[in-house]
Order: C-alpha cells, then sequence, then structure tokens
C-alpha cells in the first residue's frame, strides 16, 4: 500500500472514520502505527479494499482497510483486532 498521507474525517463527526475505529477499541495512533510497519499487506476478500496487518504499540494485532484517494493519499475505512493466522 503506497501512501504518504493518511486522511482522518473530523473526530466530532459520528459516521466519520475516528468514531469508526473508536467503536472497535482503536485510536489514530494505533492505526498509523500498523500503516508505517505492516506484518503484511493484502486485500479484503469481503470488500476489496486494501489492507493491512499488524501489531499496535500495545501489542494488539489488527487489521486495518483503507481505500486509495489518490497516488499519494488514503482513507482509512476501519481498523479492529483479528485473531492471527
Amino acid at each position: 500500500m503506497h501512501f504518504l498521507r493518511v486522511l482522518w474525517d473530523d473526530p466530532q463527526d459520528p459516521h466519520g472514520n475516528v468514531q469508526h475505529i473508536a467503536e472497535h477499541g482503536m485510536e489514530i495512533a494505533d492505526v498509523e502505527e500498523v500503516l508505517a510497519g505492516p506484518s503484511s499487506e493484502g486485500v479484503s476478500r469481503s470488500s476489496g479494499l486494501p489492507v493491512a496487518w499488524g501489531y499496535t504499540l500495545e501489542g494488539i494485532y489488527i487489521i486495518v482497510a483503507c481505500e486509495q484517494i489518490d497516488e499519494d493519499s488514503i482513507r482509512v475505512i476501519t481498523a479492529y483486532p483479528v485473531e492471527e493466522d
């Protein structure tokens, strides 16, 4: 997944990506940590979106799904803890 910038919605937007990841117990820092150094990358079987897997600073293994906005920008769609394969 190639990007220079991660786009985040207003944290107060109840339908935004910041609130959505918070519903799964994630914070922006958790997601950005995984995106900075994922354990692996791929494509979601359910949505077809690019995904990255990795560990948060607290050691939680998560998946992050994004959409490519342009050649330099991605927008996080969701992130949540998963079991390691």
